[in-house]
């Protein structure tokens, strides 16, 4: 688990390198754009990411030892929501910088053995969790900003493989919050890129699965994104789904956030 953890981590600084890059060169005008994300500027989904930077540092730095005074989640998106938009922008830049140097300078020890309260789960979670959890955030937003100026953006090759791994664990109750099984008619299984995808009263991710009732061909960036809804025309090129269930059928599944 350490191992994961280490990863989760080394995606997330290069999921910040890739989007700082673009975020410091955007206009005011390309910040106005919409993101995509449904009803979302590219600055107010920089805004998301910056604001759960700065609520989701507290409680991994707490754990770590570190005294962090408490705010209230309502009155911090209010802050960011309140911010002119090249604001937010820089608001990320330098909330995610200080989310990420708080998690790089976890030692060995404590990447292995922390818990974090996250505040809104029913107990505290492995550092592995927290981090998987924002790593989801991150690849998914980071992608609904860059596709708004390249309609061929991908979730980063990188992230996605680490999220198919942690959704076999760490973070495969969060299916149970992204998914709606109830829209198929009868149980499926679908071979996934590094995993396969069981479809029945709950949804689930396992690594390996003898005989599925169908496949996704596409990579795995593909299928996050198929996870988190993003996964619509005209940005499913190159994707196809074989088998007992149509791609359709699973985007109704999957609806997104």
């Amino acid at each position: 688990m350490s191992q994961l953890v280490d990863r989760t981590i080394t995606a997330l600084r290069s999921e910040h390198d890739t989007l700082a890059g673009l975020v410091r060169g955007l206009t005011d005008d390309q910040l106005a754009a919409p993101s995509g994300a449904a009803e979302w500027t590219v600055a107010q989904a920089l805004s998301h990411l910056g604001s759960g930077a700065e609520i989701g540092r507290a409680p991994i730095a707490r754990a770590a030892g570190e005294t962090v005074a408490a705010e209230e989640n309502q009155t911090i998106w209010a802050r960011w929501d309140a911010s002119a938009p090249r604001a937010q922008a820089e608001g990320f830049l330098e909330h995610n910088a200080r989310w990420l140097e708080t998690v790089e300078a976890l030692s060995p020890g404590q990447r292995s053995s922390l818990t974090v309260d996250l505040g809104f789960l029913p107990e505290p979670v492995p550092l592995v969790t927290a981090l998987g959890m924002r790593l989801s955030e991150v690849a998914n937003h980071s992608w609904d900003v860059r596709v708004a100026f390249d309609a061929d953006a991908r979730v980063d090759a990188g992230s996605a493989d680490v999220l198919v791994d942690l959704l076999t664990g760490p973070v495969g109750f969060m299916l149970s919050f992204l998914a709606k099984p109830a829209e198929l008619a009868k149980p499926v299984s679908v071979a996934v890129p590094g995993a396969a995808l069981v479809i029945d009263d709950a949804v689930t991710v396992v690594d390996h699965l003898e005989s599925p009732s169908a496949t996704f061909t596409g990579p795995a960036e593909a299928f996050i994104r198929l996870i988190s809804g993003r996964l619509k025309a005209p940005y499913d090129q190159g994707v196809a789904v074989e088998g007992g269930v149509t791609l359709d059928e699973l985007r109704r599944v999957f609806p997104g956030f």
